[in-house]
């Protein structure tokens, strides 16, 4: 299959229309928006809750490490809503690659389990 650069004109203009709208609705919406200022209203806001203190307290590496193994296996369960839907044309084949990736996300789950990854101190 050849393809051309005239070919990626369409992207090109759906990037460039993306791109406008969002520099224009920006623009507009500082000209057209309040510009009242006062002690007050440049507070920060946080929830009703007064800030004190530093903002720039260190997070701990445990509430990374979390975030990342929920997105990791977020992405996993994703993998098998098309499994579900073609489960019928995929067949016995389709069943066995399935069970063979679910396999390694149960070993994975258990390896983060075993490595006290998802506990709290």
């Amino acid at each position: 299959m050849q393809t051309n650069q005239i070919d990626y004109i369409p992207i090109a203009m759906q990037l460039l229309l993306a791109v406008g709208f969002v520099v224009t609705t920006i623009i507009i919406s500082g000209f057209l928006g309040p510009k009242r200022h006062s002690k007050n209203k440049d507070k920060n806001f946080e929830c009703g809750i007064e800030s004190v203190g530093n903002a720039r307290i260190p997070f701990s590496v445990k509430y990374f490490l979390v975030a990342i193994l929920f997105v990791l296996f977020d992405v996993e369960v994703i993998f098998m809503y098309p499994w579900a839907v073609n489960f019928r044309a995929m067949g016995w084949e389709g069943l066995a690659k399935m069970g063979i990736f679910m396999s390694l996300l149960v070993i994975g789950f258990y390896y983060v389990i075993k490595k006290k990854g998802l506990e709290w101190e």
